[in-house]
């Protein structure tokens, strides 16, 4: 029997509406030496018939006995995986011709990286658009990012096989719904972590994604993830600091007052100041990093302002060292407090 170089992991579950798109996208790769592993966690609608019908020796497809969701279903799909690399892909989003092929290039190209993701744009039903996160991401950047959100997205991942086979289990469901965070931030044990900077995934977003209907289990996945690393560099506050992290720049909530302003920002240069000593970074990669993260400040300010939770006071006299207002301008800074104030009146005119 051949064993193929990649192997892509995906569940299935009432995705008959998207799934064939996605198993075409992987039919279209310019590299072909790939399987399919596709477990169906007990889908209600057309999934696993529409599977089945598919005439491609590459897909293996698995029905699971009973529905236990999507992190079980992955785990079994990888369970099942034979290839050198595990490539992760969800049933909804759409490959680019060369996403496998760069990948395999990549990590051939690095053998001291374990994981690496691709730039991706984000499309519906009506258009496409492109992501939020940075254009260039070279890996410290996407490593100090990875301390603080989540710069990856799963169905651009590709991971070298006995890396991932050292973890059980593969991805961990007490950590559901930041999952892959979670795996991310296991892998970095083992080697470097990066993302390619074409953009060669489609990223369907729509009303129903399982991370829009359980946000707040999602928060509370994450913050876990996030105060299990940074355990040592925050002591007992962890917790409560991360959940910060997570809700205002993960989430991108509006902060609520200044004193949670203060501590967030206190959190971020705590964190960054701790990579920069214990990390090989070189001083263009330090620049980057630290316009990355002003820019994510100014961000933070911007959405507070616009909600009203916070003065234009507020944003000015906590702004840390090296974040000042996040390169925003205190014009910028004013036309989102306007804003916000608009806001606020329409709010209590209604």
């Amino acid at each position: 029997m051949t064993i193929p170089t990649v192997s892509v992991i995906m569940a299935a579950y009432n995705g008959a509406a998207v799934i064939g798109d996605t198993i075409a996208s992987l039919q279209a790769q310019t590299f072909d030496d790939f399987e399919v592993v596709i477990v169906d966690d007990c889908s209600t609608d057309a999934t696993l018939s529409l599977l089945q019908s598919i005439d491609d020796p590459r897909i293996r497809l698995f029905a699971a006995p009973k529905n236990r969701g999507p992190v079980c279903a992955r785990n079994a799909a990888f369970a099942e995986a034979r290839g050198r690399y595990i490539a992760g892909l969800d049933q909804d989003d759409l490959c680019e011709p060369d996403r496998l092929g760069a990948q395999l290039r990549y990590l051939d190209a690095h053998p001291d990286t374990v994981l690496v993701g691709t730039a991706a744009t984000i499309f519906d039903d009506q258009t496409t658009r492109p992501s939020l996160l940075p254009a260039v991401m070279p890996p410290a950047l996407v490593e100090w990012l990875l301390d603080i959100m989540n710069p990856l997205v799963w169905s651009s991942v590709m991971i070298r096989g006995d890396a991932a086979r050292q973890l059980d289990p593969f991805t961990r469901p007490e950590r559901v719904y930041a999952e892959d965070f979670d795996l991310y931030h296991r892998l970095r044990r083992f080697g470097r972590i990066a993302r390619i900077d074409q953009e060669l995934l489609r990223y369907r977003s729509h009303d129903d994604q399982v991370s829009k209907r359980f946000v707040e289990t999602m928060y509370a996945s994450a913050t876990r993830v996030l105060a299990d690393r940074h355990q040592a560099t925050l002591g007992d506050d962890a917790g409560r600091r991360c959940a910060l992290i997570v809700r205002h720049i993960m989430g991108q909530e509006p902060v609520a007052d200044r004193a949670s302003l203060s501590l967030l920002g206190d959190t971020i240069m705590r964190l960054q100041q701790q990579c920069f000593a214990t990390e090989t970074i070189s001083r263009d990669d330090r620049k980057l990093i630290r316009w990355e993260t002003a820019r994510i400040w100014g961000r933070i300010g911007r959405i507070s302002l616009r909600s009203g939770t916070l003065g234009l006071a507020d944003t000015v006299a906590v702004r840390p060292d090296h974040l000042g207002m996040g390169y925003s301008g205190l014009d910028a800074l004013a036309v989102s407090k306007v804003i916000g104030g608009m806001r606020g009146l329409i709010k209590r005119r209604g």
